[in-house]
C-alpha cells in the first residue's frame, strides 16, 4: 500500500475498514488492539471530552493509519497518515494526526505522572525521546497544542482489549461534516 492522498470518504472508509487485524507492528507485537479498533477507541474517547470538536475526533479516528499505509515506520507513521488526509480532511486534522507523536514526546518530558502502554515506552525512543526544554517551551506555544496533547492522552487510553465502541460506519457522518468543511 502506498501513502498516496486519501481521495474521498468512501476510500478513506474503505481504508479504515482494512484497518482491521492489522497491527501497529506486523508481527503483533506492539499495542493490544488493531489500527481500526485504537482508532475507533480514540475516536469515541475524544467524542466524550471534546464533544463540539469534530476535526480532533476525527483526527482521532485516522491517527495511526500511517502504520497501514508504510508499515515498520514507526518514528513516520504520523506524517504518512497526515499527508494521506490532509486534501481530504483538512490542515488542521493533519497537523493534529502529525503531531500525536510530538504530543507525547511533550508528555514524557512534562508530565511525571504518564504511564505510556509498553509498546508506546519503547517506541519513545525510535521517535526521539522526550523533548528538550526547548522543545517543550516551542510545543506549548503551537496553537494546536491542547488539542495535541488531548489527541495524545486518547490515543494512551484507546488501548482496551474488547472495549465496546462504536461501529466504524457511525462515523461517516461526522467524517462527511469534516470534509465538507476542509474543502
Amino acid at each position: 500500500m502506498t501513502h498516496d492522498r486519501i481521495p474521498s470518504v468512501d476510500a478513506l472508509m474503505a481504508l479504515l475498514a482494512d484497518c482491521e487485524d492489522v497491527w501497529d507492528r506486523p508481527d503483533r507485537s506492539g499495542d493490544p488492539v488493531d489500527i481500526l479498533d485504537h482508532g475507533l477507541q480514540v475516536a469515541a474517547v475524544l467524542a466524550e471530552r471534546h464533544p463540539q470538536d469534530e476535526p480532533l475526533q476525527v483526527a482521532g479516528l485516522v491517527h495511526d493509519i500511517g502504520h497501514h499505509l508504510v508499515p515498520d515506520d514507526e518514528a513516520g507513521h504520523g506524517t504518512h497518515a497526515a499527508k494521506a488526509v490532509e486534501d481530504l480532511l483538512g490542515t488542521r486534522v493533519a497537523r493534529l494526526v502529525a503531531l500525536h507523536i510530538p504530543a507525547k514526546r511533550y508528555l514524557a518530558a512534562a508530565d511525571p505522572d504518564l504511564v505510556l502502554s509498553p509498546e508506546s515506552a519503547r517506541t519513545l525512543g525510535c521517535q526521539g525521546g522526550p523533548m528538550t526544554r526547548q522543545e517543550v517551551a516551542d510545543f506549548e506555544a503551537d496553537p494546536d497544542f491542547a488539542a495535541a496533547v488531548a489527541l495524545r492522552r486518547a490515543d494512551d487510553a484507546g488501548k482496551v482489549v474488547g472495549l465496546r465502541v462504536a461501529a466504524l460506519e457511525s462515523w461517516r457522518p461526522v467524517v462527511e461534516r469534516v470534509a465538507a468543511t476542509a474543502r
